[in-house]
């Protein structure tokens, strides 16, 4: 396990050394704002209840949203309290205010990953492989702006990919044993 946490804090380091450029900086501050309480992702979704071709999606991915919720941040990462790299990797510099929660798994990436894998299932194709882009943008960003291990951010995106996977199964048996009863 100690050889794992050297190996991601090498990674970041890496990152910080070889990656991080300061004209770049803003804009990946920009990226990760957007995964911030999921809200970019909660506004996208709940925007697709107002028309009617889109309300379902709308519905699986709130769904994905919720589920991926409850499982990374009210379960995992108080069970596991992983602390941030920021306070155990040395020289490793901050970006963004210190974060209140623990570390693992990566909320953003989870909220990102469930909301943009209902879109890439659900929505065309050009659509859907733009929301997939942004995830993973967003899920690269915690990385850059050093709040996150690896591990973190990829724990983050399979819980995510699994809630909307979840959610997408979950209204689709819903609705069709809704219409077996009706």
């Amino acid at each position: 396990m100690n050889f794992l946490l050297q190996l991601e804090g090498n990674i970041l380091l890496f990152i910080q050394e070889h990656i991080r450029q300061d004209w770049m900086t803003p804009f990946w501050i920009f990226i990760t704002s957007l995964g911030n309480k999921g809200w970019f992702w909660l506004a996208v979704s709940a925007l697709m209840l107002i028309p009617r071709r889109t309300r379902k999606i709308g519905i699986m991915a709130l769904l994905a949203l919720s589920i991926g919720f409850l499982i990374t941040n009210l379960a995992l990462k108080n069970l596991v309290a992983r602390i941030r790299p920021y306070e155990t990797v040395e020289g490793l510099k901050l970006l963004i205010a210190r974060q209140s929660d623990f570390s693992f798994p990566s909320g953003h990436a989870c909220a990102s990953f469930a909301a943009a894998s209902v879109y890439f299932r659900k929505l065309p194709q050009k659509w859907g492989i733009s929301a997939v882009v942004l995830a993973a943008l967003i899920a690269f960003s915690r990385l850059y702006v050093g709040v996150h291990y690896p591990t973190d951010v990829l724990a983050g995106a399979v819980i995510g990919i699994w809630a909307a996977w979840a959610a997408i199964h979950l209204v689709e048996y819903i609705e069709r044993n809704s219409y077996r009863s009706s």
